[in-house]
């Protein structure tokens, strides 16, 4: 299921829909790895290790890149090997499928190495 939605891009919320409900969250969630679902389900989060400063930097370049290309926007905080991304759509306060497309994304730089 996690390729199916690495297949997938982004697509432009413009706000006016409905945010996933919990259990829709929690099936998305369950094809990813590592991600937490929080703030009674409306972000997903998750923690990454490195071995340093130089790491952590060069993962966190690589998901603004691809921020950028899918025009979803996470919020990163990242330091000496560690980086924690966090996705929301805030246009609907919620969890939207573009979260997840994104989060399968940047799950995907961690296998390339």
């Amino acid at each position: 299921m996690t390729d199916v939605l690495a297949a997938k891009s982004c697509t432009p919320c413009r706000g006016g829909i409905p945010p996933l409900t919990k259990d829709e969250a929690s099936n998305y969630l369950a094809q990813t790895k590592g991600w937490k679902l929080l703030k009674d389900g409306t972000l997903i989060a998750r923690d990454y290790a490195f071995d340093n400063f130089r790491e952590a930097m060069d993962f966190v370049i690589k998901v603004g890149e691809l921020a950028e290309q899918e025009g979803h926007h996470p919020d990163v905080l990242f330091g000496w090997g560690y980086a924690t991304v966090s996705l929301q759509t805030k246009k609907i306060k919620g969890l939207h499928e573009n979260d997840f497309i994104m989060a399968v994304k940047i799950d995907q730089f961690l296998e390339e190495n």
